[in-house]
C-alpha cells in the first residue's frame, strides 16, 4: 500500500473551468471569424451610432425642455390670480409639471396716464382707483425726485422709466432704491399717496375699506391701517388684470417707448391735456407747495434759447426777479411743459409702429363738460367697463357747487367754472407770455389765443375748437 503510486490530481482555477485548450481555441477562432468577416464589424459599429444617436437626441430634447421652463419662469407674470403667486414661489423649477402649465389667456392690460402738474390728474387718477378691477399707483415717481434732488428733470426720465418698468411687472422692490439710507424698509404706507389708495386701504391689506364699494376713503382712516411688506403689495398687485400708474414726471411720450416696444408688455398711454392758460394759473395758486418741482423742471431748460421776459404773476405788467422765488419758477416751468408737450404731441400725429392704437389725448375740458361720456370713452380704451357707481361718481364729483381752495385734495366741485378760472384772474401780460410758451401744442390742442383782455374775460365765448389729435 505504501508503495502504491496515486493518480496525480490536476488543479484548476475557478476561471479556467470549463475552459480547456480546446475552449480557448474555440473563442480565439470566433474572434478570427468576426474579424474575418467585415460585414458583421459594419453592423455593429452601424448599430452603436444609431444608440449614440438616440442619446443625443433625447439629450437634446431635454436641454431644449429645461431652456423652455427657465425662460417661462423668467417671464414676468401675467397671472391674475393668488394661486399663480403661490405656485411660482413654492414649486420648484425642475417639477415637470411646470413645463406643461396651461398658457396664460391674455397679458396684463398696463396704462400710464401721462400728464403734468395742474391737469386735473388727481381727479383723473381717482376715476381708475375707484375701479375696483384696477390696481392704481399715484406719483410713484415722486420718490425718485426727492432722492435724486436737485436733479433736473430731464435727467431723471431714465430712472422714472425704469421704476415704471419695474412696478408694471408687480415688482416693488424697486422703491427700496430710493429709500433713505439706513432707514426701515418700504411698507405700503411708505409709497407717496398710500393714504388715499383704495387698494392700500382696502381688504385684505385692510379692513377700513372694500375695493368693490365706490368712494372717495378718508386718510386719517386709512393712515391708521397696519403697515403691510411691500411683498405682500406684490402678491396683492398680481391679482389684477389691469395696472394704472399717474404720473406727471414723464415728460414726453418717446422717454416710454422702449417699455411700449417691449413685447411682454402690453402698455398704453393715455395723455391728459389742459389749457396750459389754466395749469400756469393753478401752479401760480399752489407754487408753495411746487417749489422743488419747479426747480427741477426750471433747470432743465436750454440756456441758449431766447426767451420772453418773466411777468410778475402779482398782476401789473413788471418783470419778474429771479429773487421772487417760487414765483418767477412757477411760471419759467411752463416753458419746459409745453416743449415737450409739444414733442408729444408730434410723435402722436404721425405715430410709429410701437405708438399706434396705444394713444389717446384726453382733454380735461371735455372730462368736466361730459364726464360719463369720457369715462366710458378712456375705458373703452382701457379695456374696462364702466359701472353705473363710477359713472355717477364722476357726475357729483364734477357737479359740485363749490370751489374747493385746497389744490392737492380732490373733492366734489363746479369743475367747469373752475376750469375757466383763468381767464378773470390772470393779467393779460400773463396770458401772453403763456401763449408765447405753448403756442404750438394749443394750437393742436384747439385751444385759441385771446387778442384782449377784454375777449379773455367774455365767459359767453368759447375758448375751445376741435383737437387735431
Amino acid at each position: 500500500m505504501r508503495g502504491k503510486q496515486y493518480p496525480q490530481l490536476k488543479l484548476t482555477a475557478p476561471w479556467e473551468k470549463d475552459g480547456g485548450y480546446g475552449r480557448k481555441l474555440k473563442t480565439y477562432n470566433n474572434h478570427t471569424k468576426i474579424i474575418a468577416q467585415p460585414g458583421i464589424v459594419m453592423k455593429v459599429l452601424r448599430r452603436k451610432r444609431i444608440v449614440l444617436f438616440i442619446a443625443y437626441f433625447l439629450l437634446l430634447v431635454l436641454t431644449m425642455l429645461n431652456l423652455a421652463n427657465y425662460k417661462w419662469t423668467k417671464e414676468p407674470q401675467q397671472c391674475s390670480s393668488h394661486q399663480m403667486r403661490s405656485t411660482t414661489y413654492h414649486q420648484s423649477r425642475s417639477d415637470i409639471r411646470f413645463l406643461y402649465r396651461p398658457p396664460l389667456a391674455k397679458k396684463r392690460q398696463l396704462v400710464y396716464v401721462l400728464t403734468t402738474w395742474r391737469s386735473g390728474s388727481s381727479f383723473f387718477g381717482e376715476l381708475f382707483n375707484q375701479n375696483p378691477d384696477v390696481f392704481f399707483l399715484y406719483e410713484p415717481m415722486w420718490h425718485i425726485w426727492q432722492k435724486l434732488y436737485p436733479g433736473d428733470a430731464v435727467s431723471l426720465q431714465g430712472a422714472a422709466r425704469d421704476m415704471l418698468s419695474s412696478l408694471y411687472r408687480c415688482d416693488l422692490s424697486v422703491f427700496q432704491l430710493y429709500n433713505s439710507p439706513g432707514g426701515k424698509n418700504f411698507t405700503s404706507l411708505g409709497l407717496f399717496g398710500a393714504t388715499l389708495n383704495k387698494v392700500m386701504c382696502s381688504y385684505p391689506l385692510c379692513s377700513a375699506y372694500r375695493k368693490e364699494v365706490v368712494g372717495m376713503v378718508d386718510d386719517k382712516v386709512c393712515k391708521k391701517c397696519p403697515p403691510q411688506s411691500l411683498r405682500l403689495l406684490e402678491e396683492e398687485c398680481l391679482k389684477y388684470n389691469t395696472i394704472v400708474i399717474k404720473g406727471v414726471r414723464i415728460l414726453d411720450v418717446n422717454v416710454l417707448a422702449p417699455l411700449m416696444e417691449d413685447p411682454s408688455l402690453d402698455l398704453k398711454v393715455i395723455h391728459l391735456v389742459r389749457d396750459p392758460r389754466a395749469v400756469a394759473n393753478s401752479r401760480i395758486k399752489s407754487r408753495h407747495g411746487l417749489i422743488r418741482e419747479n426747480l427741477q423742471v426750471v433747470r432743465s431748460r436750454d440756456p441758449k434759447l431766447r426767451r420772453v421776459p418773466f411777468v410778475d404773476p402779482g398782476g401789473g405788467g413788471h418783470k419778474a426777479n429771479k429773487k421772487d422765488g417760487s414765483d418767477y419758477h412757477s411760471i419759467g416751468a411752463m416753458e419746459v411743459i409745453c416743449d415737450r408737450t409739444s414733442r408729444t404731441l408730434r410723435t402722436a400725429m404721425t405715430p410709429p409702429g410701437w405708438l399706434k392704437g396705444k394713444y389717446m389725448a384726453v382733454r380735461y375740458e371735455d372730462l368736466v363738460e361730459s364726464p360719463v361720456k369720457t369715462l366710458r370713452a378712456v375705458y373703452r380704451f382701457a379695456n374696462l367697463s364702466a359701472s353705473h357707481d363710477v359713472e355717477s361718481f364722476a357726475l357729483n364729483m364734477t357737479s359740485g357747487s363749490s370751489s374747493s381752495s385746497k389744490p392737492f385734495i380732490v373733492s366734489s366741485r363746479n369743475a367747469t367754472q373752475a376750469a375757466s378760472a383763468w381767464r378773470s384772474v390772470l393779467s393779460i401780460q400773463q396770458i401772453k407770455q403763456v401763449e408765447d410758451y405753448c403756442h404750438h401744442s394749443m394750437g393742436v390742442l384747439g385751444y385759441e389765443r385771446v387778442r384782449t383782455a377784454g375777449e379773455a374775460k367774455d365767459l359767453s365765448k368759447s375758448l375751445l375748437t376741435a383737437s387735431k389729435l
